[in-house]
């Protein structure tokens, strides 16, 4: 199954019917057309009361691609660093708490993408790649066309000065700072669905 975020919404697609339809609530569709897919899933923008959407074709990944194919389709990567106290670093961009991630450049492997960004949207330095946790996919908007990304997430670890962090004002940055991860939930009145994910993946949340 694939998860894609509409902001606080969610288009799931899948292969298994029965299982969505028995567990989850919302509107279901069997892909059958391109054209048909793409009308249903301009009207899901603006659909504001449902929250959930159920795209359903028996080749998951045959259905992917031609989901995607209606936006443009970027990569990116990011990180969850933890220090050598064990604190969890959050930023905040565009006053929303997020995790640093940035888009993958031509000829980069996501993981050293990850480090890259994670160190320029924080400043911190000698950082060192855990394993992945997972992969979330988001739309957005950009000069009114839609895309969709999809963001590779690792764990990291950094044993420097806690104190030593910048936030990279050019990409919006206001804030990094550092949280036990008894007070990560504090974060979760205004953040993303995708990073809560990421948190919870990452054994950050109690739920």
């Amino acid at each position: 199954m694939y998860k894609v975020f509409f902001e606080n919404r969610i288009v799931y697609l899948t292969d298994d019917f029965a299982s969505a339809f028995k567990y989850n609530y919302g509107l279901f569709y069997k892909f059958y057309d391109i054209d048909e897919l793409r009308e249903l899933v301009r009207l899901f923008g603006y659909l504001n009361k449902i929250k959930k959407l159920f795209i359903v074709h028996k080749d998951l990944e045959h259905l992917f691609r031609r989901f995607s194919s209606l936006f443009t389709y970027v990569e990116a990567a990011g990180g969850v660093v933890r220090s050598s106290s064990g604190k969890v670093l959050v930023i905040n961009r565009r006053d929303k708490w997020d995790l640093p991630k940035g888009k993958v450049d031509k000829g980069e492997e996501t993981s050293q993408t990850a480090l890259r960004e994670v160190s320029e949207e924080t400043g911190l330095k000698d950082l060192t790649l855990g394993k992945k946790i997972m992969d979330t996919y988001h739309t957005y908007l950009l000069n009114g066309q839609p895309v969709l990304k999809k963001t590779s997430w690792y764990e990291m670890t950094y044993n420097g000065n806690e104190a030593d962090v910048t936030p990279q004002q050019e990409e919006e940055i206001t804030e990094v700072i550092w949280l036990v991860p008894d007070d990560v939930t504090m974060i979760l009145g205004n953040t993303y669905l995708s990073v809560i994910d990421v948190l919870r993946e990452a054994k950050l949340l109690p739920f």
